[in-house]
């Protein structure tokens, strides 16, 4: 089976998307998660890249899961927005940090 290799996450108020692929960009995760479940997801997975769109609690995040083993990269809302292929939502946007 294959493991993940990269994460995309859109942070919101209450209900963080992930997007996660493995090397050859297979999609191997998609779903919702809640604020109090995303640590606790990411404390059960292997060491992986991890991408954020940078804002205001971006850089909290990125500490806490820096602390769980993994490499996280935040990147400026300018860079995301031309991946994202159809509607702006939020998966559109975790899928685009990928």
């Amino acid at each position: 089976m294959s493991e993940l290799a990269t994460v995309g996450i859109d942070l919101a108020k209450s209900v963080f998307q992930i997007h996660g692929v493995d090397e050859s960009g297979r999609v191997l995760v998609r779903r919702q998660l809640r604020r109090s479940q995303l640590l606790a997801f990411f404390e059960k997975l292997p060491r992986c890249l991890i991408g954020m769109e940078a804002c205001g609690g971006a850089h909290d995040w990125a500490r806490k899961l820096q602390e769980l083993g993994h490499d996280v990269r935040l990147m400026p809302p300018s860079y995301v927005k031309p991946y994202v292929k159809r509607g702006k939502t939020d998966a559109a946007d975790a899928a685009a940090i990928c």
